[in-house]
């Protein structure tokens, strides 16, 4: 008999829950009640259900139906099918995309391959309601809300582990985790922020199968490294992953630097809980998050470098970055762009504010960052700045004048001042992946 327990089929209704319909985005209702008066079951699913009935505002609504792809296409001329795997209609409202997709279920069978694996290369069979709640990654995820009749259904005992807090697969962990390893990264983010426990079982699990991490694809775990970084819960979803062994196999350097640091109480988690606590966290780039996780390597270069009577910041900072940075395929104006911020660091003390220099400092498209980043690393450090709020005056003050503009001197270059690239490219918070809703 499998350890696994099999809840039973849950029906809240109304009465018994938080989530009222003028919670839900409109153009998401639009579509629910235009499928159930079609004749479809039209349920709200995944993370909006879960962050609903946790008082929270969804990032995003989708939605599952038992009507099938060109059937949506039919129903909605802003109807647009993507995937291979997977046919997935997204409708468009303006710059809104609402991810509507039908009911699926696990394939008949999971093929291993020769080195043990089960990674699951296919997930294009069409199921039931159950069926596409119990091949969701985690119980709090596979929650529905009925349009008809407004109730939550649970088919997973997903109910019962929001109210205790608690991060839980659907199934086995040790086979949903090799399904998808990259599910061990969301287990770490979701619980980070949502402030919820990985249960006992899914711990063992990552820590078990944490090398299989290798076996997932380069970008989607690219990607999903920035999202760590997302609703201001970076330090803890990093923790976790190097708790539960993941990270010496994400980022090796970063890992090795942490046991030689301190372990729990190295300087990375400083650096990312002033990350976290900074006004521009929700914002920031790319380029700025790299800087702050891999700051505390940079600082131990340039000390071991001073003591020799040289620091070369930008040499050092591009060596440090050559191998997390050529292994995710880091796109080279978000590399370009976190070279420059870190170099920027030195101009804060050596200009002040209502300079020329300074001025011209603060002209520059990439300022706000070295600012932010500026911020961070005072709060991380316990330092103070005598000029930080006259920085941050001056900056504002600029700002609001229309007609001022920084020429750049015909005589001097900068390296920060060369630098075009600026990187806006920060994922949006809270995306997730659709055959993962949350």
């Amino acid at each position: 008999m499998s350890m696994f327990f099999r809840p039973k089929k849950v029906v809240r209704p109304r009465s018994e829950h938080c989530i009222s319909r003028q919670n839900i985005d409109p153009d998401a209702l639009r579509i629910l009640q235009r499928l159930s008066s079609a004749g479809y079951i039209a349920y709200l699913v995944g993370g909006g259900v879960r962050d609903l009935l946790l008082g929270r505002t969804p990032k995003d609504f989708d939605i599952s139906t038992d009507a099938h792809p060109n059937t949506l296409k039919r129903l909605f001329r802003n109807c647009f099918l993507i995937g291979r795997r997977f046919r997935l209609a997204h409708i468009i409202f303006g710059k809104k995309v609402i991810e509507t997709s039908t009911f699926r279920r696990q394939p008949d069978a999971t093929q291993e391959q020769e080195n043990g694996s089960v990674y699951q290369h296919e997930d294009n069979t069409f199921g039931t309601p159950e069926e596409d709640a119990k091949r969701r990654d985690f119980t709090v995820n596979a929650l529905f809300y009925d349009i008809k009749t407004f109730s939550v259904i649970d088919y997973v005992g997903g109910l019962k582990d929001l109210e205790s807090k608690t991060l839980r697969t659907i199934g086995d962990p040790n086979v949903r985790f090799r399904e998808d390893p990259v599910r061990m990264m969301r287990a770490a983010r979701l619980a980070a922020r949502l402030e919820f426990r990985i249960d006992w079982s899914s711990r063992r699990a990552m820590r078990r199968h944490a090398a299989e991490i290798h076996n997932a694809s380069v970008p989607r775990v690219q990607e999903e490294i920035m999202r760590l970084f997302t609703y201001r819960s970076s330090e803890q979803a990093f923790r976790y992953l190097w708790e539960y062994d993941l990270l010496q196999y994400l980022v090796p350097e970063l890992h090795a630097h942490i046991m030689a640091s301190g372990k729990a109480k190295a300087p990375e988690w400083d650096y990312l809980r002033a990350l976290d606590n900074d006004p521009l966290s929700t914002d920031a780039s790319n380029s700025l998050r790299i800087a702050v996780l891999f700051y505390p390597l940079f600082k131990e270069a340039f000390d071991k470098d001073a003591k020799n009577g040289r620091v070369n910041r930008v040499a050092q900072t591009r060596q440090l970055l050559e191998r997390f940075s050529t292994h995710y395929k880091i796109p080279k104006m978000t590399r370009f762009t976190t070279v420059a911020l870190i170099e920027a660091q030195a101009r804060f003390a050596q200009n002040t504010p209502d300079s020329p220099r300074g001025r011209r400092f603060i002209a520059h498209p990439l300022f706000p960052q070295a600012l932010a980043l500026h911020r961070i690393l005072l709060a991380a450090e316990n330092r103070q700045d005598p000029q930080l709020s006259a920085w941050e005056t001056t900056t504002a003050e600029t700002a609001a004048q229309p007609d001022f503009e920084y020429k750049k001197s015909r005589t001097r270059k900068r390296r920060f001042g060369r630098n075009r690239h600026v990187d806006n490219d920060a994922p949006p918070a809270g995306t997730d992946q659709p055959a993962d809703a949350g």
